[in-house]
């Protein structure tokens, strides 16, 4: 489907969308796609709501729920056939939130959200257990002197640098 660039609408200055609506491209004609979808759908409604089936017996007077159907069904093909060009996963979750009306915005919000928290609680554990060690190769070190040469290289093993980085720069050979 050809659309119209002419049509194109701008952002509205708080938008968190910086681009052109729709985007260029396959995704901008899949958009424009599923709008007409959605249009097809809404004069299916309004058709099969407004349609009286006392006209259905007389002459002349078919019913037009025939046309609005193959439009739907038009449509639907039209999409079935952008869909094989385009390379966009959706996560079924997220799917089935728009489909319990819930906001995909919110549902981004709450995942990066507990992310950021499992992060920070990863990197958490790994401090604790970087100082862990560190005591533990020091109070063996005070407690059995003849080991602590020994103790001395098992302490410039890894290193966490507090970042989301482990350096084994330090690690010395490794035992493969």
């Amino acid at each position: 489907m050809a659309r119209n660039v002419a049509n194109a609408v701008t952002p509205a200055a708080d938008s968190p969308r910086h681009s052109q609506s729709p985007p260029p491209g396959i995704q901008g004609d899949l958009e424009m796609e599923l709008m007409g979808l959605a249009n097809a759908l809404y004069n299916l409604g309004t058709t099969v709501v407004t349609d009286a089936s006392k006209d259905q017996n007389k002459p002349g007077a078919g019913k037009q729920v025939g046309q609005r159907v193959n439009e739907v069904i038009n449509h639907l093909a039209s999409i079935d056939d952008m869909a094989q060009h385009c390379r966009t996963m959706i996560p079924i979750q997220v799917l089935m939130d728009i489909d319990n009306s819930k906001n995909p915005m919110q549902l981004t919000r709450d995942r990066l959200e507990r992310a950021a928290t499992e992060n920070q609680f990863m990197n958490a554990k790994i401090k604790a257990v970087d100082s862990y060690r560190h005591q533990l190769l020091e109070a063996l070190g005070q407690n059995f002197p003849d080991i602590e040469p020994v103790l001395r290289g098992q302490q410039e093993g890894p290193v966490f640098d507090g970042g989301s980085n482990l350096d084994t720069s330090l690690a010395g050979p490794s035992r493969s």
